[in-house]
């Protein structure tokens, strides 16, 4: 089979634009990405961006879907390795806090940013994050839904609603309070939480 390289080439260059995109869309919005200023930033012409989205929201709506497959490469897939139950509820917190930690986005969190910008904005892009919300929140319910199945949990009542609070204050919090601070309470605000609530305490791991 023969790989066409310019079909290689424009994924690539696809790629390499959503990326910086994404990475932009943290510091200055959504709304304040242009394919002009894209271009600016890639050193590319803006009509050659033209040959990938034909709107600012097109290019949006792309951002977005690249966002989710980021926060499934770097958050979700390596949570998913830890074993089934409650450990895997706490994975997925931890490895959420280490990719902020590793300012992987300089503006913290596409998603959180997003939704504080568009949550008064009726829309497509509002329809298209509150869905993305939607998912997240059926994802952190099944995982506390399958650790009560598994007899690691007494009971998951809450318990998506405050990972994903604790989540969100602490990417907000952290510019400001200092990061060290800010993601050693949200992990350990969590574990206590899940220890209350654990049948095991002990499978959990220790933090002082």
């Amino acid at each position: 089979m023969t790989v066409d390289g310019r079909l290689v080439r424009g994924e690539r260059t696809r790629t390499a634009v959503l990326d910086q995109a994404l990475r932009l869309a943290t510091v200055n919005g959504l709304d304040g990405l242009s394919l002009s200023q894209l271009a600016d930033a890639l050193g590319v012409s803006k009509s050659g961006l033209f040959a990938h989205w034909r709107s600012k929201e097109a290019l949006q709506l792309a951002v977005i879907d690249h966002a989710r497959a980021q926060w499934t490469d770097e958050v979700i897939r390596p949570a998913l390795a830890a074993p089934h139950g409650v450990r895997r509820l706490w994975a997925l917190h931890d490895r959420r806090l280490a990719f902020y930690e590793a300012r992987v986005l300089p503006g913290g969190c596409f998603f959180a940013n997003a939704h504080f910008e568009f949550n008064a904005r009726p829309g497509v892009l509002r329809d298209r994050l509150g869905a993305e919300l939607a998912d997240w929140m059926a994802f952190l319910t099944r995982l506390t839904d399958e650790a009560v199945a598994a007899g690691d949990l007494r009971t998951g009542a809450g318990v998506p609603f405050v990972i994903e609070s604790l989540g969100v204050c602490a990417v907000m919090q952290a510019p400001v309070l200092g990061p060290d601070v800010t993601f050693r309470h949200a992990r350990l605000a969590l574990l206590s939480h899940l220890r209350a609530l654990a049948t095991d305490p002990s499978i959990l791991p220790e933090l002082s």
